[in-house]
């Protein structure tokens, strides 16, 4: 990298439907934006803006609300809640809206409602725009609770619904309106497309996914436990990140969908900020890791956010935005014929043996016990068989050792050549590899 890439002086400021905010780091609509105290408490911590939680007919919540999965030590991988929406009044909730905006008017707060009728749709969009609102977040994501009453994923899950509604938002609203798309559909696009067509100003994405978290094996009751019985609930955490990525990109590379995008779902590290925004979003949003760890988790956000960027050259987020996005393509469109291996570093190699038993076990055993034994004090080093070596790359996945096996492109003497290329003009693919 160019050494005038470190001297670049970095802006952090984003853009989403016309909010305007200090950096993209969002407090997602959820436990953490409950309250005016904790938001003020986010802002001052660096958060550069806040998603209140929903605002709608205040409900009653349940004890427990939340489950985890933990994975191999691993805490909270994943996460689990079945809390609704807010169960404040709603004259505190826009009492505390009004002193955050008057305190911090250079913040982004933006306000999740849920409702169900036209009528009421107009009454709080208008109470939450009075209290100082600087954009609107429409929930129809919620995959528990709401859903059964008509709103929530219930209204994300149908078009028609998304569309009506949103029109019916953007005909009183004067501030800009995001929709928020629920996961919990087979194909994103026609939703976003949804709420292009009711007039949108952006989307967010993803909400929760509809799930059981886990099962208590001496109760018999699934998790999280309200007495004898259980739900489903929404799951979130940095296991869903894969998912969120997939959906995002999904409306990003759609040539009709035109709206600007705020992205969440398992972001819990500046990386994962910059692997959204190089598909194409303007701002991210944060929940499950605010939960786990607090609130300061933002200033390695912004921190890693800066330095990612001098390190690349990039002196406003714009210039980054939706980067990756032209590489994301249909497995039809990428190059048969393009060819790695494994090479296993031996001064790197602990002998462990894991890409053995990986690559012989769940892959095409192509890495192999040495024959004979390393001279004194040296590794046991594994063999790559090279003519059976399809580079599938489990092998690198699995061994402990960064850097220790790398996957090196060959010149196979093939020109490019994709599946569709193959079925409709012919083009000669190279000769498969571990296919005994």
């Amino acid at each position: 990298m160019p050494d005038m890439a470190f001297r670049t002086s970095v802006d952090l400021t984003a853009n989403t439907a016309g909010i305007v905010t200090p950096n993209p780091f969002w407090l997602a609509s959820a436990p953490p934006t409950n309250s005016g105290g904790q938001i003020m408490r986010a802002f001052d911590a660096g958060w550069g803006g806040a998603v209140w939680k929903t605002l709608g007919t205040p409900i009653q919540n349940v004890s427990s609300r939340f489950g985890a999965m933990h994975v191999k030590g691993t805490r909270a991988v994943g996460f689990n809640n079945i809390e609704l929406i807010t169960d404040r009044p709603l004259e505190t909730n826009f009492r505390e809206i009004y002193e955050v905006k008057r305190r911090y008017p250079k913040h982004g707060v933006i306000v999740s409602l849920m409702v169900e009728t036209r009528e009421e749709w107009r009454e709080i969009i208008k109470r939450a725009i009075d209290a100082g609102a600087d954009g609107l977040e429409l929930n129809f994501g919620c995959p528990h609770g709401m859903c059964e009453r008509g709103m929530g994923s219930a209204v994300g899950q149908e078009p028609a619904l998304n569309e009506r509604i949103t029109g019916w938002a953007r005909e009183f609203s004067t501030v800009p309106v995001l929709v928020k798309l629920t996961p919990n559909v087979d194909d994103i696009v026609p939703h976003g497309l949804a709420a292009q067509r009711g007039g949108a100003h952006g989307v967010s994405l993803i909400n929760t996914i509809k799930s059981l978290i886990a099962v208590d094996i001496d109760r018999f009751v699934p998790e999280p436990r309200v007495g004898g019985l259980s739900t489903n609930g929404g799951y979130c955490g940095a296991a869903v990140k894969p998912i969120a990525l997939h959906m995002v990109a999904s409306l990003a590379r759609e040539p009709g969908f035109k709206l600007p995008i705020s992205g969440i779902g398992g972001i819990s590290n500046w990386r994962d900020a910059v692997e959204f925004m190089l598909l194409g979003c303007s701002s991210v949003q944060v929940c499950t890791e605010v939960m786990l760890r607090g609130y300061r988790v933002v200033e390695d956000m912004i921190e890693g956010l800066t330095e990612y960027m001098k390190r690349h050259g990039f002196s406003r987020l714009e210039e980054f935005r939706g980067k990756a996005v032209p590489a994301f393509s249909e497995w039809g469109d990428l190059d048969l014929n393009y060819e790695t291996v494994a090479k296993i570093d031996a001064n790197k190699c602990i002998g462990c043996f894991a890409c053995v038993a990986a690559c012989h076990d769940g892959a095409h055993q192509c890495i192999h016990p040495p024959s004979e034994p390393p001279p004194a004090g040296k590794t046991r080093v594994p063999i790559v068989d090279e003519s059976e070596c399809v580079g599938c790359n489990l092998c690198q996945i699995v061994c402990p050792v960064p850097d220790c096996i790398s996957m090196v492109p060959v010149d196979n003497g093939f020109q490019p050549a994709t599946w569709n290329e193959f079925t409709s003009e012919g083009k000669p693919l190279r000769p498969k590899k571990g296919a005994h």
